[in-house]
């Protein structure tokens, strides 16, 4: 997302409180609702929840579909994460993976590792038992020596090795053949994060509505008793609702559709606080921000990366 010094979202920035997170933005999400971290967060399994899939006592994670760049001495994690698959490409690509991983498993037996894929498209990797591992979000890892950053822990050899074959599937799988005859990323690895079997909840249901458009946000609220409805076209819908919290998705719309509406709104006293979550790699900001912090005249804007130096 682009942010030029001029926009709402550089305004909002200049006259607000700021604090700055060592973590990932989903990290700071999670902790704020009190989700569990037990070597990693269960995102997985909370998003199945609202993903149309039966969550049972399986551990989950995510797997997502990535490209893995080949650097000079090294593999990179571009960006992109999880790459956009139309549902037949995703379909051809899981059956295949599956057949491989189930190819050895006894009949009448359950297969120890399945992927599936969500109502949303997000792809999962279901476990039979907990694989002893612990994984990094893929926003820690974008742009970075994936080395580092593999499945740590007791299972980390066989995880790794599970990452490898993986890899030998996609590489020459008919359907990146076909993307990359078109100019497409390959499809040459997924990325497992955010596991965890479904958690209790022991925590107080916050009293706020929850918006947004994804399976993670609508399985924390289902899990936390919070309210959910999907985010609505425009701030108008909103602002007669007591306390909402949004997720807003990146993208260059995303100034003039909400951060503009929202800065005029907090100038007419029709938000009474504001709190915004910015997530950027390994590093998030909370800021504040009220109707009076508006007549902060003096505050110079600055472009979005001068706050995650």
């Amino acid at each position: 997302m682009a942010l030029h010094s001029d926009s709402a979202l550089a305004c909002l920035l200049a006259i607000g409180q700021i604090k700055t997170w060592n973590q990932a933005l989903e990290a700071l999400v999670c902790d704020e609702y009190d989700v569990p971290f037990l070597g990693d967060y269960p995102i997985a399994a909370i998003a199945v929840a609202a993903d149309g899939l039966e969550v049972s006592e399986a551990y989950w994670l995510r797997a997502d579909p990535v490209h893995l760049r080949l650097q000079r001495d090294c593999f990179s994690l571009d960006e992109t994460v999880p790459l956009p698959l139309e549902p037949n490409i995703a379909e051809e690509m899981l059956a295949s993976l599956n057949q491989h991983f189930q190819q050895e498993v006894p009949p009448g037996s359950e297969p120890e590792v399945t992927f599936l894929i969500g109502t949303s498209g997000a792809w999962y990797l279901r476990c039979l038992r907990n694989p002893s591992i612990t994984t990094t979000l893929p926003s820690i890892v974008a742009g970075k020596n994936i080395h580092q950053f593999l499945p740590q822990g007791e299972g980390k050899s066989k995880w790794v090795g599970v990452l490898n074959e993986v890899q030998m599937i996609c590489h020459e799988h008919p359907a990146n053949l076909a993307r990359e005859a078109t100019g497409l990323e390959a499809v040459n690895s997924v990325w497992l994060s955010g596991g965890g079997c479904f958690p209790e909840f022991i925590g107080t249901p916050k009293e706020e509505c929850l918006m947004a458009n994804s399976a993670f946000y609508q399985g924390l609220a289902l899990w936390s008793g919070t309210f959910y409805e999907s985010l609505p076209a425009h701030l108008g819908v909103i602002l007669n609702k007591p306390n909402v919290r949004m997720q807003l998705a990146s993208n260059e719309a995303l100034d003039l559709l909400w951060f503009k509406p929202i800065l005029a709104a907090l100038k007419a006293k029709k938000i009474t606080q504001l709190t915004i979550n910015l997530g950027c790699y390994d590093q998030s900001l909370s800021i504040n921000i009220k109707p009076i912090d508006c007549y902060k005249f003096w505050r110079k804007t600055k472009p979005l990366q001068y706050y995650f130096a």
